[in-house]
């Protein structure tokens, strides 16, 4: 449906308008910002094949063992290392232009570019798509969705196939879960729930939370006067406010159009859990020429996208549900 006031071809010339086209379109979209940016293995491009594969390991090797003098070594072949696996998923955004919007929108009353613009919005939009399917169990669209954080940190760790591995048989590809029956108890069941997630090193380093959980976690740490709400660089979220919670960083992921679960509080150790964009699909137009109708004075621009979200390490991953 077009806006009411006033078509995006007016609104691109030159009448008395500024020469920026605000965004309104872009949802709040923190944790996909906070992937992509993060470097290091949460962020992982792939080049090509026909699944993502994460490899891991699955089990300790058997033949290791104390033993004297001259004592047999076991020397059996160990099978301990496998895969999970995960299908590429895509995603594409259209932007058409007729032969008249482009003579409208030319010479020096152009002020705008209005593919430009107009592929400046898919972009906003496709993002928007990405960062609400980020959070989905895969099964949306008919299967063609991202894999998302409700697959990987489901509300049940102990069923269900994920990546091509059974939950009910491998208990190290469980996630941890928690339930909290009270926001008044949400410091003490996020400490029970980080402390389930801590191997050695391991630990999460991203908390991902909802308005619910957030205000509540504000609440608490505003009740001790011992917190800083950061915003800005790479440290700080990448734009987006940001608590900290023993070492890792707290980021609403609510807001205006955020996807994260109401009520939910993601412990995310980005070690182990992976955007996994194709290097030749990240957001970029299929077709660097111009693309035209065969019977339609028209062209098309396709901003396009392929990947999915991948873990390596789904018992290091968390989940937090919160009744306010």
């Amino acid at each position: 449906m077009a806006f009411p006031n006033v078509s995006d071809i007016i609104a691109t010339t030159i009448e008395k308008r500024s020469r920026k086209v605000a965004d309104n379109v872009t949802k709040n979209n923190a944790l996909l910002m906070t992937l992509r940016n993060r470097g290091g293995r949460a962020n992982r491009p792939f080049s090509g094949g026909r699944i993502i594969y994460e490899e891991l390991s699955f089990s300790e090797n058997g033949n290791a063992g104390f033993y004297s003098g001259y004592d047999l070594l076991p020397v059996a072949a160990q099978d301990v290392i496998s895969a999970a696996q995960f299908d590429i998923k895509q995603a594409a955004c259209p932007v058409t232009v007729s032969g008249l919007e482009e003579l409208m929108n030319a010479g020096p009353e152009q002020m705008i570019d209005l593919i430009a613009a107009r592929m400046d919005v898919a972009e906003s939009t496709m993002q928007n798509l990405i960062a609400a399917s980020i959070y989905s169990d895969g099964t949306g669209s008919s299967g063609k969705e991202i894999t998302g954080l409700n697959a990987a940190v489901p509300l049940d760790p102990s069923t269900g196939l994920y990546g091509g591995i059974d939950r009910g048989t491998w208990t190290f590809w469980r996630n941890k879960f928690k339930n909290s029956a009270s926001t008044t108890t949400l410091l003490e069941d996020m400490n029970g729930l980080w402390a389930s997630q801590v191997r050695g090193a391991d630990r999460p380093d991203l908390i991902v939370v909802d308005n619910t959980v957030w205000l509540a976690y504000v609440k608490a740490l505003q009740a001790q006067q011992r917190f800083t709400a950061m915003t800005g660089g790479g440290t700080a979220g990448f734009g987006f406010p940001t608590l900290m919670y023993m070492d890792a960083k707290v980021v609403l992921d609510g807001g205006i159009g955020g996807a994260c679960p109401a009520g939910t509080a993601f412990f995310l150790n980005t070690k182990y859990i992976h955007y996994r964009p194709h290097s030749a699909r990240n957001f970029v137009s299929l077709s660097p020429n111009k693309r035209y109708s065969i019977n339609q004075d028209a062209e098309v621009q396709i901003l396009a996208w392929a990947g999915n979200l991948t873990c390596s390490g789904a018992q290091f991953q968390g989940r937090l549900d919160v009744n306010p």
